[in-house]
Order: structure tokens, then C-alpha cells, then sequence
């Protein structure tokens, strides 16, 4: 299998096969991650277990051109929001097709295919550089759906749109960051037997903080459904995990996290620990496949993980200040 199969992976020997080809390629053609590798004394020489391969911090995304290729040609950039003052990630895509493969297939194994549904989306700027709003506006278009679209902050016709697809019994999803989500559930409240309300998180800087827990209690209500749903990604990574309720997030084959401990970023925590939220993107064949986030969370045993937070004094992020 090559590195551009990523998408393929199905055993756990197809994602270890891949996760060395792919550290062999970005060790050799991207120079960040080569001198980082160095800086911590790292070679493909000494190193044999796929834990032991290092992590880049993720805020180099902020100050250095992260591309693993012989050139630096790109067919896209992403950008990250950003708070005042601070700096947004950038993430050069060499090949935009890298990124659709990998957010098609992994939204058609949680979810089934995109045409099954009606998406309605409360996200921002749906021109700007944001990697989830390219993925939803590619998703709703599959939907071929009339009412599928950006509302922004449309809501009394968001609430239109979704009360006419509850009679049809269309099955529907309604993706929209935190704050946004909880704003029209202040306004419109019903009961949507045949909708998944799923949440991108984003609520740093626009209401005051509550835990996810809490956020969904408040959702669960207005809406009158069983569990509310999370879709986990960054500007950084061209893959997503999704969550079907309670916090518990599974991704794609070609995607893995791990934990760190808290003191020591080079060592791996046990299972059920909460530490820094490791990941490996095999999407991110031409940028960098292992980053260290500024996430709080931890593995349990039966693979999936949980997102506990933010690291302390890590910056503010996310598709949290994009909208209203």
C-alpha cells in the first residue's frame, strides 16, 4: 500500500505499514519536521516502535511553512480564527484531494453517504480559509438537498427549513459551532425526531465557558433529543473523529491518538490517564502526520478518547469566534 492509499487502511498492520513509510518521507523532504527530529536527537535509525516517532508541536504551524515535498507548491491554504493578537495556524495542502478523500470516507463510515441527508449548517464565512467550512460546503452540495445550506445567523429560516424536513422525515444535520448552536436554541426550541444536532465546539471568547457536558444538557433540552453529536478536527490535520453522543470520540483507520504525560511531552501515558492529546494524521502525507496539540483528553481501552480541555496557557482556537 502507498502512502496516497491512506484512505485504504483497514488493519491495524495496513496503519503501522503506512505510519513508517509516511515518517520515513516526511523525516527526509520536510525540513521543520527534520530539524525538530534532530533538535531531540531522533533518527529512523533509532527508533522502533511507532510511539516512539515524534510529535511536532502544533503552534510551528503558526511560524513555519510546514511541507513535507522536493517544492513547496500547494493547491490550498487553511487558515485557523484567531483571537486578537495572536497568530493563526496555517496548513499549505499540497494536494486538496488528500483532504476530500479523507473527509468524504470518514463522514461515510460514521455516517453513511452525505446524500442520505439534509445538512444545514450555522458556520461562518463560508468564502474564508476554514478547512471545516470547505468540508461542510463540499457535504452539503453532495446532499443535493434544497433546504441543505449556510444559515449563519438566519435562524427564524434555519427553524423553517427544519421543521419542514421533520415533516417530510428527512433525515437531517444541523452542524454548527457551540456558541451559534446554543443562540438558536435560545430563540427556537422543537422536538426533531429525525435530526443529529452536532457540534464543532467553539466557545472560547463569544459566551461564558461550560464544559461540554454542560453544553449538551442545555442542546439535549431545547431540541428534545436523545444525545447531542461532536465532530473533532483542527485547521492542522486533514482528518476528523466524530462522536454519536456522551463525549466519546472514535476516528477514521488512518487516524490514531495517543496521550502524553503532562511533565514529560516525549513519554506516552497509560490508558484512562488524562494528558496531552497526541495524533497521527496519515491524511497529512504532505504536511506533517504527527502533531502534538495543545488538548487535554484521554484513551480508553476500547479505542475510543475524550477531549478534557485546553492545556494551560496554550492560545485560544478554533471555529470558536467565526460566527455571529
Amino acid at each position: 500500500m502507498e502512502v496516497k492509499d491512506f484512505w485504504k487502511i483497514k488493519t491495524e498492520k495496513e496503519f503501522e505499514e503506512l505510519t513508517w513509510k509516511t515518517f520515513n518521507f516526511q523525516y527526509k523532504f520536510n525540513k521543520i519536521y527534520n530539524s525538530f527530529c534532530k533538535l531531540i536527537d531522533i533518527t529512523p535509525e533509532k527508533i522502533s516502535k511507532i510511539n516512539e516517532i515524534p510529535f511536532l508541536p502544533i503552534s510551528l504551524f503558526k511560524s513555519k511553512k510546514v511541507i513535507s515535498s522536493k517544492n513547496h507548491s500547494y493547491d490550498k491554504i487553511f487558515k485557523s480564527s484567531m483571537t486578537t493578537g495572536n497568530s493563526p495556524s496555517i496548513h499549505y495542502v499540497k494536494e486538496l484531494k488528500d483532504y476530500k478523500k479523507s473527509y468524504q470516507n470518514c463522514f461515510s463510515l460514521f455516517y453513511g453517504p452525505p446524500k442520505n441527508y439534509a445538512i444545514l449548517a450555522i458556520l461562518p464565512f463560508y468564502q474564508s480559509d476554514s478547512s471545516l467550512v470547505y468540508m461542510a460546503k463540499d457535504l452539503i452540495k453532495s446532499t443535493k438537498k434544497n433546504e441543505s445550506g449556510f444559515y449563519l445567523d438566519e435562524f427564524e429560516n434555519l427553524y423553517k427549513s427544519l421543521i419542514r424536513l421533520e415533516k417530510k422525515g428527512q433525515k437531517t444535520i444541523l452542524l454548527g459551532v457551540s456558541h451559534a448552536l446554543l443562540s438558536f436554541a435560545k430563540k427556537f426550541t422543537s422536538e426533531l425526531k429525525n435530526t443529529i444536532i452536532m457540534e464543532t465546539g467553539g466557545m472560547k471568547g463569544k459566551r461564558e465557558e461550560l464544559t461540554r457536558k454542560e453544553l449538551h444538557e442545555k442542546l439535549v433540552k431545547s431540541f428534545k433529543v436523545e444525545k447531542i453529536h461532536s465532530e473533532y478536527g483542527m485547521t492542522e490535520l486533514l482528518s476528523q473523529a466524530y462522536s454519536n453522543g456522551n463525549g466519546l470520540y472514535k476516528t477514521p483507520p488512518w487516524m490514531r491518538i495517543y496521550i502524553r504525560e503532562n511533565e514529560d511531552p516525549f513519554t506516552e501515558s497509560n490508558l484512562n490517564q488524562t494528558g496531552g492529546i497526541n495524533i497521527i494524521d496519515l491524511a497529512n502525507r504532505y504536511s506533517c502526520s504527527f502533531i502534538e496539540t495543545e488538548d487535554m483528553g484521554k484513551v480508553n481501552s476500547d479505542g475510543s478518547f475524550e477531549i478534557i480541555g485546553r492545556i494551560d496557557n496554550s492560545e485560544i482556537r478554533g471555529c470558536n469566534l467565526m460566527v455571529l
